[in-house]
């Protein structure tokens, strides 16, 4: 089993997003995908992600675009390195990445390509609605499930749950619970661990 606990409003949460599942497919493991808050996980235990963003290292900063650039051209995505709104408020889309439980996986694709591939603000309605029109799901159904106290807990609950077992960002990724990797370049990593599974399931 491998959990992905993720927030579309993170770039590099989209290539692991992308990456993984063909890698998840070679090898047999089922995902479970668990939408999580990250700006709830910056407010409680990481707030020098704020400071980094007021005062960027401006050697690091270019870096970081030809670093993105490069993965993006990797996986064939389309990645914008600032959207014009950023960083953007993606409560919203994750309390509907809950909602639509097994259904998830189209959603937030289309949620992650709007928004970083599009340059479309996910915390309007109108973008929302425009997701589900893509993936074909009741927009009116939808906005009235991300309302429920129930999905807006299971959110919570999530973003709470991967801090108390060692997470601060998105993605963060768990091989049988406990074998924690954070990020899409640490997924050579996970290959590498999921290959050692195989070897000793043989």
């Amino acid at each position: 089993m491998i959990e992905f606990f993720f927030d579309c409003s993170s770039p590099w949460t989209y290539l692991a997003f992308h990456n993984i599942q063909p890698l998840a497919k070679e090898f047999g493991a089922e995902i479970s995908w668990r939408p999580i808050l990250v700006g709830g996980i910056f407010n409680t235990i990481n707030p020098s992600v704020y400071a980094t963003r007021e005062n960027p290292v401006p050697a690091k900063l270019a870096y970081q675009k030809k670093d993105m650039a490069d993965w993006a051209r990797s996986a064939g995505l389309a990645i914008k390195m600032r959207p014009t709104v950023f960083p953007v408020n993606s409560v919203k889309a994750m309390r509907g990445c809950i909602f639509l439980g097994k259904h998830v996986v189209p959603f937030a694709r289309a949620v992650f390509e709007i928004y970083w591939g599009e340059d479309q603000d996910i915390s309007k309605d109108a973008v929302l609605a425009e997701v589900c029109r893509r993936v074909g799901v009741d927009a009116e159904k939808f906005f009235a499930g991300i309302g429920q106290q129930a999905i807006k807990d299971q959110l919570k609950a999530n973003t709470d749950e991967v801090m108390a077992r060692g997470g601060f960002g998105s993605p963060t990724i768990f091989l049988d619970k406990t074998d924690m990797y954070f990020g899409n370049d640490r997924l050579p990593l996970v290959r590498e661990a999921l290959a050692r599974r195989k070897e000793r399931a043989a």
